[in-house]
């Protein structure tokens, strides 16, 4: 059991289940993340504002803000949308425009030891699905950047590439983001790290199971 300062905000479905909007203080509207992007050659450092949680859908968007990525352009805001590994998503990315196979989705959630129990069942092929994900301490995500801030017109810039996704796993207990950016014609494994910003908020608590 772990006191890890969680937020429920939920709605009652039939039968008397209760399932969150929001399942911590941490992955909630608001909630900031500050870290960095490292690859072979260099680090850059990374904001995440979380804009929309709603756990029902398995959907959360925000905004993603990294430096130094290209001279022209030293600041670059992107909106992205997030799938929740959980009832609706699992493990197999479905979207074939992003490139990713059934072998490249496995090479890049194997990066997660927290994704260790459900490695075996993704190799054979089974459609993991993982119940009442929002009381886990670690949830898995696919974060898909899709435009830039403030003009959505921008969908891509010369120097920079939004066309992959970020594979993640997201720490409740700790608030700590893990996660390894994915395109077909991009550096491979780069690493993105960030913790949660501080708000100073109070909120009840959650156990993990």
């Amino acid at each position: 059991m772990a006191n890890t300062n969680l937020l429920w905000v939920s709605i009652t479905l039939p039968f008397g289940y209760i399932f969150p909007l929001s399942s911590s203080s941490f992955l909630r509207p608001g909630s900031k993340f500050h870290g960095t992007q490292q690859s072979e050659r260099q680090v850059y450092d990374v904001q995440v504002e979380i804009k929309y949680v709603d756990l029902r859908e398995s959907f959360l968007c925000g905004y993603l803000k990294i430096q130094g990525l290209t001279e022209d352009n030293p600041t670059l805001t992107t909106y992205f949308e997030g799938e929740i590994i959980g009832s609706r998503y699992d493990f197999l990315t479905k979207h074939k425009g992003w490139g990713a196979t059934e072998k490249i989705d496995l090479n890049h959630w194997g990066k997660f030891a927290a994704f260790r129990q459900y490695s075996k069942q993704v190799r054979k092929g089974v459609a993991v699905t993982i119940p009442n994900f929002a009381q886990r301490e670690n949830i898995f995500m696919r974060w898909k950047e899709h435009f830039l801030v403030p003009d959505h017109r921008v969908t891509s810039i010369n120097g920079a590439s939004f066309e992959g996704f970020y594979y993640i796993c997201f720490n409740q207990k700790d608030g700590k983001v893990s996660g390894i950016y994915f395109h077909s014609k991009s550096e491979k494994f780069q690493q993105l790290e960030l913790k949660h910003v501080e708000d100073r908020g109070c909120f009840s608590a959650l156990e993990f199971r």
